[in-house]
Formats: C-alpha cells, structure tokens, sequence
C-alpha cells in the first residue's frame, strides 16, 4: 500500500472493518504505519487508540480478534478497507457489528447459511433443520431435486410469487445439503470466480 500520509491528520488513516465473507460493514477504526505494519504480520489487527494514545490489538481483553484477510486503500490514498474474519462480535455490545442492526440483503445469506450450520448440533426438537439432518444426505439430496423441479415449474407457469417461494425453499434445502458434505456458499463463489477468470483470459 502506498498511502498518501501527508494528507492525514496526525498520520492516522481511517478503517473500515468489513467481513470478508458477508460483507457487513463491522466497524471503523484509526491506524498509523505501525499498525498496519503489526496487522500484517501479526494477521490480526491492530489499531491506534486515539483515546489511549497507544497501539491495540482488537480483541486483546474480549478475546473477539479480527483475522486479517487483505487490504485495500481507497482512490485518494487517504483511506483504508480492511477485510477480515471476526472471532466472536465485534461491538463491545455483543453485537456482530459496531452499526447494528444494519445488515445487507447477502449479508442475510451469510447469517442464515450460519444458523443451518448451527441446527445440525442444535438442542431444539422442533427444528425442522435439525430433523432433515437427521434424515440423512440422500433424503437431503432428494428435496433439492423436489424442489428444484418445483422452481423450475413455477417458472413455466409464469407465476413470480410461486417463482419466489419456490426459489427460497431450493436455496435453503441446498445449504442444508451443502453443509452435510463441509461445504458453502463461498466454495461456490469461489468456483465462479476460477470460471469467470478462465473466460476473461
């Protein structure tokens, strides 16, 4: 990065905190050289309190650590985009997010793709996550193809509402199925993504 430090008031550029995966905007905080030089090598960041005049490591008395993922500065060399990995929330709230309950329509797909995570240990006996988990992959498998044939019906038939539903019921039962075999959205979009480049190159 080559930021431009004499644009920068006290040489402390602001940082935007966002989730790598989600994309939910998770905080904003100050760094200075140092800092940013400590988050690389450390690959957790770091910031510059202005209050405590110090460095600090986010998560140093919580535990809630940010993993550094990549950075990028902005057009005018004067501002940072951090993208991390949060352990735990990151408002001293025990919020995800410094701005909740601000949350981006993908950003619900990461949330929701985390709650079907969370059923397949979960305690609750009416889940009917927790009890299509217990059904096995095939029985799994089989409603994604049901539903499927089914979004693909509504779409036939022109029905848009019966479209959305359907759509909703096949990208639920598809992250279901996903997490059966250790898997989720990002292996997918990283897949995209290796075809994608394929075709522009």
């Amino acid at each position: 990065m080559s930021l431009n430090w004499k644009k920068l008031m006290h040489n402390l550029t602001p940082t935007i905190i966002q989730h790598a995966i989600s994309g939910e905007v998770l905080m904003l905080g100050y760094m200075n050289d140092e800092s940013i030089k400590i988050t690389k090598n450390s690959g957790y960041v770091t910031f510059f309190s202005r209050s405590k005049k110090r460095l600090w490591t986010k998560g140093e008395t919580s535990g809630n650590r940010l993993q550094f993922i990549r950075a990028y500065e902005d057009c005018d060399k004067d501002t940072l985009l951090m993208l991390v990995l949060p352990n735990g929330p990151t408002c001293h709230k025990n919020n995800s997010t410094c701005f909740y309950p601000a949350m981006t329509d993908w950003g619900f797909l990461y949330k929701l793709e985390e709650i079907v995570k969370n059923r397949k240990c979960s305690y609750l006996k009416n889940s009917y996550t927790k009890k299509l988990y217990a059904s096995g992959s095939k029985r799994i498998a089989q409603k994604v193809g049901e539903e499927g044939i089914e979004t693909a019906l509504a779409a036939v038939t022109q029905n848009k509402k019966e479209l959305i539903n359907e759509a909703a019921d096949l990208i639920y039962h598809l992250l279901v199925l996903l997490e059966t075999q250790s898997l989720n959205l990002t292996n997918i979009i990283k897949c995209l993504h290796d075809r994608h480049n394929k075709i522009i190159t």
